[in-house]
């Protein structure tokens, strides 16, 4: 502390703490600044105060392009579309502005408002826009049913959800997706963990509960002592017993391992893809004063089976490799309706799609 005093720079005293820190040896204990941790909190409390547009910047021309609007947002209800580019707000133009500089700038409290200019996606012309900032939400499910054709001739249905992150509403929002399908007659569901890097650890452990019955254990936790503590869940009753495959691969992080173990170990689902990440610990944050945050590593966790995951990582029950793609391409692309195109391109669903197939016919428990 003597020698951080003189410091001129939140960033000079940033820099100090992490020297600091990196003395204990672990990657994940770390301070991250107020902006670092506005991101963090909107990722975790699934809300915002802004426009409700996803932006991106174009790695040719660096120009910030429209990707979505959130359904029902300001941005919508002003009719912005994909593919549009964004070239000003408030009157600043957008040269060099990278798509988080410009996504804080369309951020503010509810009641106010942002003035954008946007050139059309054949770029004919430019028009502005005056948008009010609202709550938004995010949710970090998405969900669509792929028809399918039975070895039997049936036309089959498959629930597909992806999970992106670990957020407060991730569960409810899970459980609300799982509920409509269910009502549209799914025989069998794809829960996509992949590129999931995780989030609160608790909507991991929630989400895992909207699966399994009974009192089954989710994960143990190992403290800085060595004891070890196993999460139980309390008379648990599943939305759906229909056959379950997970897919992970090497994005798969944190509470996604916790969810991938918990569903896997106690026999409910199937594990199809790559080896995931290997992220095995816990961190409590503590918010200063300046608006930064302390991320600091409480615990480790193993799966239920007693499995070492921290710089291990859970390997799949069925890999999704080019040998496994190319045998069965034909097969299930036959199957799979055209309406998803992007699903069927996606050849660890196509993996998925058979693994689900082969066990729903030979009457196997998943």
């Amino acid at each position: 502390m003597v020698e951080m005093f003189p410091l001129r720079s939140a960033d000079a005293a940033y820099g100090k703490i992490k020297a600091m820190l990196s003395t204990l040896g672990d990657p994940f204990t770390r301070i991250i600044s107020p902006k670092e941790y506005q991101s963090f909190r909107i990722g975790s409390d699934g809300n915002l105060q802004g426009v409700g547009l996803f932006i991106n910047s174009e790695p040719g021309t660096g120009h910030l392009v429209v990707m979505s609007c959130i359904e029902g947002s300001p941005a919508d209800r002003a009719g912005i579309h994909e593919g549009e580019e964004l070239v000003e707000i408030n009157g600043q133009k957008l040269d060099g502005t990278d798509s988080e500089a410009a996504a804080q700038k369309l951020r503010g409290r509810v009641g106010t408002s942002v003035t954008v200019k946007l050139k059309s996606v054949n770029g004919s012309h430019i028009r502005e826009v005056k948008l009010p900032r609202d709550y938004i939400k995010l949710s970090p499910i998405s969900s669509t049913i792929i028809p399918h054709t039975t070895p039997d001739g049936r036309l089959a249905k498959t629930g597909y959800v992806k999970l992106t992150a670990f957020s407060q509403t991730a569960a409810s929002d899970m459980e609300n997706a799982v509920h409509e399908m269910e009502n549209q007659n799914v025989q069998s569901y794809i829960l996509d963990l992949r590129n999931n890097p995780g989030g609160l650890v608790k909507a991991g452990l929630d989400v895992a509960q909207l699966w399994l019955d009974g009192d089954e254990t989710l994960v143990y936790t190992i403290d800085r002592e060595g004891v070890t503590s196993p999460i139980n869940m309390i008379d648990g009753h599943a939305v759906t017993h229909d056959p379950l495959v997970v897919l992970v691969n090497e994005g798969s992080a944190s509470a996604s391992e916790i969810l991938a173990g918990a569903l896997h170990d106690n026999g409910r689902a199937v594990l199809v893809g790559r080896r995931t990440y290997g992220k095995g610990k816990i961190q409590s944050v503590t918010e200063l004063d300046d608006g930064s945050a302390l991320f600091v590593t409480v615990a480790k966790y193993l799966s239920p089976s007693l499995h070492e995951i921290d710089q291990v990582g859970i390997t799949p029950d069925v890999q999704c490799t080019t040998d496994k793609i190319d045998s069965l391409t034909g097969e299930i692309l036959m199957k799979m309706n055209s309406s998803i195109p992007l699903l069927e391109a996606d050849s660890c669903v196509m993996v998925a799609e058979h693994e689900l197939e082969t066990r729903q016919s030979n009457g196997a428990a998943s």
